[in-house]
């Protein structure tokens, strides 16, 4: 079952991530490219857990958590700049 459900899912996520690379590119502001930007590296970890599940190995998990940390924390950061007046 697995080997038919994965690729489904893996072709969900290239899908969503090109929706959010969209949002990226032409988002009308600052704020939506942040949260489009949060989304894709969402989605890049959900790949990579994806993959993990879909070959059995466990080896790219720690990838997926530093992935998944550096994009919170960019994401705070951001929200900071954002909130204190940057870009406007």
């Amino acid at each position: 079952m697995v080997e038919f459900i994965c690729p489904i899912v893996m072709l969900m996520l290239i899908v969503a991530f090109g929706a959010s690379f969209v949002r990226v590119v032409i988002g009308p502001s600052l704020p939506d490219r942040v949260v489009a930007l949060d989304m894709a590296a969402t989605i890049v970890v959900a790949m990579i857990l994806t993959h993990c599940v879909q070959s059995g190995s466990a080896h790219y998990i720690p990838a997926a958590i530093s992935i998944a940390l550096l994009s919170f924390v960019g994401t705070v950061a951001l929200a900071l700049y954002i909130r204190k007046g940057g870009a406007s």
